[in-house]
């Protein structure tokens, strides 16, 4: 029974993700782990469990798509009852070792549990952030995306220290039923009341001030393609000319006006780029001298293969090009290769050789602007895309999103470009196919988007700067501080209990 209740308040939680975004459930759930774990905080193998199944059933709903992966191809359908099983298993632990960090310290049931119990999941959130190549997805603070008043504060603090803030929130409630004073109670809880809705009020007016700021022209035109082109495709070797077609008659190209084409990743994965010059005049017929083309596109050279972001002009002149620096562990790269090829093993995407990663990320400049390139999931990791540089204008994200399925996932997968613009005080250009294209202002407004069920494309022809945020100069350094200040706040109340 305690275990069911456990796993329910999990899959509970949830529910507070996108696209649902209902972040008031955490108030329930949360407490009640909290509650639990002070219950029988003197069984450690409990209180380890507790998180451990919490996990479970918060993963588990959460990052069900991720086996809609495995359906494409017949050698992976064996996988899907583990994969569905393991991987929230595995993610729980984290959980897990949170509550049993948590049980370690003896708790009791007064306002230090409700901190002790905060640091430790933030901390072991941060580390699976990062450890085994790390998988930042469905922090709690994602709760707040579609809240953008609330979520100004990560132009400062950025997103783990905003975690951690959001853990703490979240389990404030069960002060309730703590046994202090009702003045001391309420003076906690109005005192935090105030802190929210200061919070709430700076970030709407750092939205109004940001509305005064001059709009840019950019003196040509930016179209973000987003074409629906349904995945299975791609394994049925189709005529790569009738893709290029499809995607000419979505992009409506004018001849006499100055355009910038983005399109997705993966939306020719089933040739290289050297297979690309052989249709060579379908661009020469359809794109003029004043356009330039941007799209995801596998490189073989000197025996490797990568996936590239490409900047071509309309004769395929290779302009500028990225390679992928942050693969996708089994989607695009197999671990421990060559044991696990020798056991019939691949990676999900085509071909049987694994991509390989680049090792820098140089910014794009084009028409006197300039984009960093992001590839898919790269844009998920928090303080990792400029790595201290913050001379370009534009975040540009493509990705292919069919792997998710009809599915919450590409929800999720969008809602980390809103957390990033914030983060980094810049404007994001996001083309996907099979997920959600958008341009995203620096402030994590959506100016447009198209969603999952639709194709088209979105017109940029200006837009407004903002300023350089203190997260982008700090990056996660800023979340150690917060880490510091709670650490030092448990000693405190640690000595002084004593």
């Amino acid at each position: 029974m305690l275990y069911s209740l456990v796993f329910l308040s999990g899959l509970l939680s949830s529910f507070s993700l996108p696209p649902y975004n209902l972040f008031y459930i955490n108030f329930l759930s949360y407490p009640a782990l909290l509650w639990m774990l002070l219950l029988y905080s003197k069984d450690k193998i409990i209180s380890f469990n507790l998180g451990w199944i919490f996990g479970f059933g918060y993963f588990i709903s959460n990052l069900y798509w991720i086996i809609n992966s495995l359906t494409f191809e017949d050698i992976f359908k064996p996988l899907i009852p583990f994969a569905l099983i393991l991987i929230p298993l595995f993610l729980g632990l984290f959980y897990g070792i949170s509550t049993l960090a948590f049980s370690l310290l003896n708790p009791k049931k007064n306002f230090l549990s409700i901190l002790i119990l905060s640091t430790s999941l933030s901390l072991l959130e941060f580390t699976r952030s990062f450890i085994l190549g790390g998988f930042p997805w469905n922090l709690i603070a994602f709760s707040f995306a579609n809240y953008t008043e609330f979520i100004q504060i990560l132009s400062i603090i950025g997103t783990y220290a905003f975690n951690s803030l959001a853990i703490l929130l979240f389990l404030l409630p069960i002060i309730l039923f703590f046994d202090y004073k009702t003045k001391i109670k309420l003076s906690i809880l109005t005192f935090s009341f105030f802190l929210i809705c200061m919070n709430y009020f700076w970030g709407k007016s750092n939205l109004r001030q940001y509305e005064l700021n001059e709009k840019k022209d950019l003196g040509f035109t930016i179209k973000i393609i987003s074409p629906k082109v349904e995945i299975n495709r791609y394994f049925q070797n189709e005529n790569p000319s009738e893709f290029i077609s499809e995607l000419i008659d979505i992009s409506e190209p004018n001849p006499s006006n100055k355009t910038l084409f983005i399109y997705p990743e993966g939306i020719l994965s089933s040739i290289y780029f050297e297979d690309l010059k052989k249709i060579k005049n379908l661009f020469l017929n359809n794109f003029s001298k004043k356009h330039k083309i941007i799209l995801g596109m596998n490189i073989y050279e000197n025996e490797k293969i990568y996936n590239s972001l490409l900047v071509l002009n309309n004769e395929l002149n290779v302009l500028d090009k990225y390679y992928k620096n942050k693969l996708v562990p089994f989607g695009e790269y197999l671990p421990f290769e060559k044991i696990l090829s020798n056991l019939g093993f691949k990676k999900i995407t085509q071909g049987y050789q694994s991509f390989s990663n680049g090792n820098r990320r140089n910014i794009i400049t084009l028409n006197n602007l300039n984009f960093i390139p992001l590839i898919c999931y790269e844009i998920i990791y928090s303080g990792k895309i400029n790595k201290g540089k913050n001379n370009y204008d534009f975040i540009l994200n493509i990705s292919e999103d069919g792997w998710f399925g009809n599915s919450i996932g590409p929800h999720q997968h969008y809602s980390h470009s809103i957390f990033r613009s914030i983060e980094e005080g810049k404007a994001v250009i996001r083309s996907t196919n099979n997920g959600i294209s958008a341009f995203i202002n620096p402030k994590g407004q959506v100016i447009s988007k198209i969603l999952t069920t639709e194709k088209g494309f979105i017109q940029v022809k200006s837009f407004k700067k903002s300023n350089k945020t203190i997260f982008s100069s700090h990056g996660n350094k800023i979340f150690f501080y917060f880490v510091s200040i709670y650490i030092s706040l448990i000693f405190f109340f640690k000595i002084r209990g004593n």
